[in-house]
């Protein structure tokens, strides 16, 4: 009897590391996911980072790299505590995932709260980043020394489909335009639909963006939609870690079993 017993424990650790072992690598992808985010946010989105003076955004991005550091390395120590059947590691694996887990269940409700706090009422960022933004675009582009925001206010424009901080009349006021190397320009090439040399001479709707609230708005919404993916992407994956932790609690308990 006592043999059979003892058969059935240990066919159910086996059991019980086996499914650990699959949850800590799927884990440690997800850690490695979420710090790909974060370096795609630093590499490919730079330029929109650039156009904003708070270091929000780019804080953001590196808190991503480190959360995806500390659940690789998370992931790392579940797989040798699984492996080697250490219930001291077993437990300190089981204290870590509860800290993540409690920190992205915070980090998700805080996420959702701005967003809904934000959408459909204020759906904006704040006055002061507004205003920064609209000095950012009509003085700095094309200027001397400036050719990083020059780049980002381009790719800005193609990429949301949209043409001047608040609406194309902008630009009427922008330093660039009463220089001659606009060349009678009337807003800049990348507003036009389809870009081309000195495509910018004309203003009509039919050759380009012409958009409500105007780039701004267009990169609220890019931020708001983007807040929203992140928070819930890390309900999601907090959710999956309680699976994680009950996979933890089964094996710690197994391994007492055995030992006594």
């Amino acid at each position: 009897m006592a043999e059979a017993e003892e058969k059935h424990n240990s066919c159910g650790t086996i059991c019980l590391k086996y499914l650990l072992f699959i949850f800590n690598l799927l884990f440690w992808l997800a850690g490695g996911a979420v710090m790909a985010v974060g370096i795609w946010t630093l590499v490919d989105k730079s330029d929109y980072i650039s156009l904003l003076s708070s270091s929000t955004y780019m804080i953001a991005a590196f808190i991503l790299i480190g959360a995806g550091a500390v659940v690789m390395f998370t992931g790392i120590l579940g797989c040798c505590a699984t492996i080697r059947e250490q219930r001291a590691l077993l437990l300190v694996f089981c204290v870590l995932l509860l800290i993540i887990f409690l920190l992205e269940i915070t980090a998700g409700i805080l996420a959702f709260f701005y967003y809904q706090e934000c959408f459909p009422l204020c759906y904006q960022l704040n006055a002061e980043l507004r205003a920064d933004l609209k000095e950012r675009m009509v003085e700095n582009y094309q200027q001397p020394g400036q050719e990083h925001i020059t780049r980002a206010i381009d790719r800005l424009q193609q990429d949301l489909k949209c043409c001047g901080s608040n609406n194309s009349a902008d630009w009427r006021d922008g330093a660039w335009i009463q220089t001659p190397g606009a060349d009678r320009r009337l807003v800049p090439d990348s507003c036009c639909k389809t870009p081309t040399d000195h495509c910018g001479l004309r203003d009509h709707p039919s050759n380009i963006y012409k958009v409500e609230g105007g780039c701004i708005s267009k990169l609220e919404e890019f931020i708001l939609q983007h807040l929203l993916i992140l928070g819930s992407v890390g309900l999601g994956i907090a959710f999956i870690q309680i699976v994680g932790m009950i996979f933890t609690c089964c094996l710690y308990r197994s391994l007492k079993e055995e030992i006594y």
